[in-house]
């Protein structure tokens, strides 16, 4: 089965092409990592098409899509799944969304605290233990995530930060983003098995900065 794996959650844009079999993990054929937070729109399309092109296919070729449901900012995160959705349509292809932060943790056993930026002097977080999520994702000050691990806190200790704001909470590896394998991992079961995909929702966490205008004011001659 091959696969397209896309994630603009994080200020990494993520695009893969990655051949998955009946068993053992996925394998990425080519992929394509480009940084620009402000970007997501100019840099996935590219990056899409640079991947195929390396792996020596086309779109014609995929059997599936696979998308990170963020959390994540909601101008970059609309465009992944905005063009996730319009490739499934067009091309008549099963777009299975994941949550980012499970792709982050993929392969990783322990204790393992996903943290990325939101900005706003905040970071979502997520904590994933042996492949399973028990707690977010969730939207928090650094200093307040910070103050909730270890033996007193309420999530606990944890063996592994990872994720681009690792630095912010207490140090870690600073994983700037899933990679292809780690987002068609955690969709694995469900394209196994043939199951329908569900709807992409995506996971804002917050309401946009962008509001609708509100009623015009009265203006009155003096």
């Amino acid at each position: 089965m091959l696969v397209l794996a896309l994630d603009t959650a994080t200020a990494r844009i993520t695009a893969g092409v990655v051949e998955l079999g009946a068993d053992g993990p996925p394998v990425v054929l080519a992929g394509r990592d480009a940084v620009g937070a402000r970007a997501h729109a100019e840099l996935l399309a590219p990056a899409v098409a640079e991947a195929l092109a390396e792996a020596g296919r086309t779109r014609r070729d995929l059997d599936a899509v696979v998308v990170g449901l963020g959390p994540g900012p909601f101008t970059g995160l609309r465009v992944g799944l905005v063009t996730a959705a319009a490739m499934g349509d067009g091309l008549g292809l099963p777009v299975h969304g994941v949550p980012t932060h499970d792709a982050v943790a993929a392969g990783s056993a322990g204790r393992v605290l996903v943290v990325t930026d939101a900005r706003r002097r905040e970071v979502y977080w997520s904590l994933v233990v042996d492949g399973v999520r028990t707690h977010g994702p969730e939207v928090t000050a650094p200093a307040e995530l910070a103050a909730r691990l270890g033996p007193d806190g309420d999530i606990g200790p944890v063996d592994t930060v990872v994720g681009d704001a690792a630095h912010q909470v207490c140090g870690g590896d600073g994983t700037p983003g899933p990679t292809p394998a780690g987002l068609v991992a955690v969709a694995a079961p469900a394209l196994r098995a043939g199951t329908a995909p569900g709807p992409l929702v995506p996971l804002y966490l917050r309401r946009p900065d962008a509001v609708p205008p509100g009623a015009p004011k009265t203006v009155t001659r003096a």
